[in-house]
């Protein structure tokens, strides 16, 4: 019986949404740009407010924190085999979410305002629509 040489990677392959294939790639990046920018709806003002905002008010670990998950889905998208111009755009989106969100105060309503990370979904969406339909998800 051969053995596998990572059972764990064979394992998480086999699960659904772990796996390597464009529409495994996008329930992720939607379910990360859901809870860094979605997670929940402010009461009173109804503006929907994720992860992002939240963890962006610890200075600097916070911002480093976020980037490093809106760079991962920079990884994501290079995985998919996307553009260099659009993984700059993505990139650049991330970065300027990075740089001005640093700034105290000013920055966390930045935050509250730019979504970098569901302009880079957005991103994502029209490559995936464009070059794997099959993974085109009803909104409901």
């Amino acid at each position: 019986m051969p053995i596998s040489p990572d059972p764990a990677k064979a394992d998480a392959r086999a699960m659904p949404g772990f796996g390597r294939d464009p529409a495994s790639v996008r329930r992720r990046v939607e379910t990360m740009e859901e809870v860094l920018e979605r997670l929940f709806v402010v009461p009173g003002i109804n503006r929907p407010v994720g992860m992002d905002s939240i963890i962006g008010l610890l200075p600097v670990i916070g911002d480093v924190i976020t980037a490093s998950m809106g760079i991962w889905m920079v990884w994501e998208a290079r995985n998919l085999g996307m553009s260099k111009w659009q993984l700059t755009r993505m990139s650049a989106n991330v970065g300027i979410d990075t740089l001005l969100g640093a700034i105290p105060l000013v920055g966390d309503l930045f935050d509250f305002a730019f979504r970098s990370n569901s302009r880079n979904l957005r991103i994502i969406r029209k490559h995936l629509d464009k070059h794997h339909p099959s993974t085109v998800t009803i909104d409901g």
